[in-house]
């Protein structure tokens, strides 16, 4: 690995090492207690998202932070997009102009996803919050060690109370292998 990438899963870790997550995981106890920490609101919102919009959104108010999560997706899904916008909370992303993966969303748009706030409003904050290239894998990588490790308090919850814990050790193991276990390198 190159010394950048060493640093991004240096960075990602120590970040994902200070998040402490309930057990078992629920989001909306996670997204108070971090609330709670930061001193500053987390509003989650599950919003209909057409298939070409994006799949989560993090927009930064001067009242609150707000997470766009969409209804028409699985489970693990919505659990991993909110993972991931938590990600940039956690990583201090502001977002830029010129990022890499802007959206550009119309006024019909930001009322069918956001029907609570202006346009105005939504058009003001989403052009300050798009991420470049490196905010985007840093948020991502945080999530996915985040995910790693809820999934791993429900092996043991479901290892302890025996059921069916195996198939969800033998899930993890595989995971462990993919994406390397800390406990274990691989050479």
């Amino acid at each position: 690995m190159d010394r950048r990438r060493k640093e991004l899963w240096r960075r990602c870790r120590s970040l994902a090492d200070g998040v402490t997550l309930p057990e078992p995981f629920d989001a909306e106890a996670f997204i108070a207690e971090l609330a709670a920490e930061r001193g500053r609101p987390i509003e989650l919102m599950q919003v209909n998202v057409p298939s070409s919009g994006p799949c989560g959104l993090l927009m930064s108010t001067e009242r609150a932070d707000y997470i766009l999560y969409p209804t028409n997706t699985t489970a693990l899904h919505r659990r991993h997009i909110l993972l991931h916008e938590v990600g940039h909370l956690l990583c201090g992303h502001v977002g830029s102009d010129a990022g890499a993966d802007g959206i550009a969303l119309d006024a019909a748009a930001s009322k069918t996803l956001m029907p609570n706030l202006s346009p105005e409003l939504v058009r003001r904050v989403l052009g300050r919050t798009s991420y470049s290239a490196v905010e985007e894998q840093e948020a991502e990588l945080l999530a996915s060690l985040l995910a790693q490790r809820v999934a791993r308090t429900a092996v043991r919850g479901a290892a302890h109370t025996d059921e069916g814990g195996s198939d969800l050790a033998g899930g993890m193991a595989r995971v462990d292998n993919l994406f390397g276990s800390r406990k274990r390198r691989l050479p």
